[in-house]
Formats: C-alpha cells, structure tokens, sequence
C-alpha cells in the first residue's frame, strides 16, 4: 500500500468535484483516453504533438506523471488530496482503475475513491505535510511507513512509536516552501494555542485592524467568545459578534446558525465564525448567502492575517508566537 498526493487543480478547480464524485482527476483534458496508450513513450510521444513544450525535460515529468496516475496508482492505495479552501487534507482510498469519463466540464481523466476523513493539516507529521507540498500534481509519498501512519490518523489511532525520518531528503521535485512555512507556524498554533488563548490572538488580530474589543471571560461563553466594534470607545459601527472554535472538528451549519442568534441576542450588524480546522460543505453554502453579514475564517485566514498585521501585536503575543520575516528569490 503506497501514499501518494493529487492535487485538484493549481487553486483547486477540480476540488469539489472530486469530493462530490468520489473521484481523483488530473488536468491535460486534451489528452484522449489514457487506456489506449499501451507505453509511457508512447504517451509522451502523444503529449508533445498536442501541448508542445519548448523542454523535453518537463514534457517527460508531465508526461510521466500522467502514465502514473493511469497506470501505476493501485487499487487499495491512499490518496491525500490537500484542500486549496479550507486548512485540511481529504484522505481517500483508491477502488477502481482509470476511467476517461465527463463528470464535469475540466473533468474527464478519473480514479474512483471512496473518501474515509478529512484530517486538519496541523494533525499530520512535520516530515509527510513537507511531501504534501510537493509541486508535482501526481508524486508518491516515500516517507517511512507513510500510508500507515495516515491510515492511523483516518483511524484515530496514535502512533506507539515515533518515525525518526529525515525532514529533507534528496529530490529533483520542487517542493512549496511558503507552504512549508506556514504549516510549521499551524503546528506550533495547534499546539500552543487552545480554547481561550485561541481567542486572545483572535482578539490580537482584531485590535491590529483597529477595533476595541471585548473577550469574554473563561468558561462558557454561550457562543459569544468576543465583541468587536469601531470608534474610540467602540460605540460605532460596525459592530461585531465574533465566535471561535479551536477544536480539530470541522464546524458544522448547527453552529454558524448558532452564531445568527447570538448576533440578534446583542444587536450586532455584522458576525465572524472562526474555526481552526476549517467547515463543511454546508456551512460554505450557508455563508455564500450571509455574504453581507457574516465572514468565516479557518486557519488559513488567521494565518494570512498574521502576517499582515503581525508588526501591531503586542510584545506578549510577539512572545508567543515568534515569527521574523524574510525575502527570498522565486526562481522562474
């Protein structure tokens, strides 16, 4: 049983169509049904008449990647296909070979999968999320019992023992670094902040955009964890009921209508759900309606804002959570 990362499009095109089809897809639709191919050259062969890359080099890295997921991922393999909206990796298991199959207008090349967890990225190790990040659209996952170790988590198992696997290895693939980044300041916020100290960098964020504030106490908060308002004594608009949740969950509607009640209990125009681990379908349907009244952040928005106004938070906070900025050159 292997491991391997497919990805849904460059910013996710293809990711709801996947979850909703139980299927993983690759890009290069013009590509005709993968099953007449009965050789990798022949494929490449194919992929130079019909995209013309000015490089043989990355013609046979596509090319290669294309025979891989048609003929080299099995039945029984895990999949993780990393989430382009919400802070969370889909973890799937392959049940069928290669189909050429419309199921949506930029979907033809497809493997059936039968979809076992979503898991929040923060709950992977360090070494597999830094695999996750590999650029390939198609790349196998070669660290040290990888697909058990994600079978672990689909399960809700710990580890008995730890991996000692090198972060780093060797690789002619090109990996996200920003991503990496990022992934190790959410490990560090999965571990470091919960529940009401969550709400404090919340609240951090909030005050760096020029709102006066309110966190409510420790304890039960009956779904008002802080109120957020403009002017100098916060009595202007607009005026805001923010609740936050910290657990590994996903948030579900339940809660984001929750949060509708509590904003007519206080009177406030406006409402902000923040979840660490992201939401479900539902609630993203729920939210497009509420555009104009309510705004969702999962980690990736905390993360974002962040670095945005990371240079107003306060020496504790800065304590906390130590970040320090740098540029770096993007080779093209």
């Amino acid at each position: 049983m292997k491991l391997w990362t497919v990805r849904a499009g460059k910013y996710g095109e293809q990711e709801q169509t996947c979850v909703d089809n139980s299927v993983i897809t690759i890009a290069w639709n013009e590509m005709p049904d993968l099953k007449t191919f009965k050789s990798r050259e022949e494929l490449f062969k194919e992929y130079q008449i019909i995209y013309k890359e000015a490089s043989n080099v990355k013609a046979g890295i596509n090319a290669g990647q294309i025979w891989r997921f048609a003929n080299e991922i099995a039945l029984g393999d895990i999949v993780a296909l990393p989430s382009k909206t919400q802070p969370s990796i889909y973890i799937g298991k392959i049940i069928g070979e290669y189909k050429y199959q419309k199921v949506a207008p930029d979907t033809v090349h497809l493997r059936p999968v039968k979809w076992l967890k979503t898991i929040p990225r923060a709950e992977f190790d360090q070494d597999i999320l830094y695999s996750f990040g590999s650029l390939l659209t198609i790349s196998q996952v070669s660290r040290v019992q990888a697909a058990e170790r994600v079978i672990a988590l689909v399960e809700g198992k710990k580890r008995s023992t730890k991996i000692d696997t090198p972060l780093i290895e060797e690789t002619e693939e090109e990996f996200d670094v920003e991503q990496f980044a990022k992934d190790q300041i959410i490990k560090l916020i999965d571990r470091n902040f919960k529940g009401h100290v969550f709400a404090k960098l919340v609240d951090q964020i909030l005050i760096a955009q020029g709102y006066i504030t309110q966190v409510s106490p420790p304890g039960p908060d009956g779904g008002l964890d802080i109120l957020a308002a403009s002017g100098g004594l916060g009595f202007d608009h607009p005026r805001i009921c923010v609740q936050i949740k910290s657990t590994t969950a996903q948030v579900d509607v339940k809660t984001l209508r929750e949060l509708q009640g509590v904003m007519r209990k206080v009177k406030s125009e406006l409402g902000l759900l923040v979840s660490w681990s992201g939401f479900n379908h539902k609630v993203l349907q729920e939210a497009r309606e509420d555009f104009f009244f309510i705004r969702l952040w999962s980690a990736n928005d905390i993360i974002e804002n962040i670095f945005k106004y990371y240079e107003n938070f306060s020496d504790e906070m800065k304590a906390e959570l130590p970040l320090k900025r740098f540029w770096m050159l993007v080779e093209k």
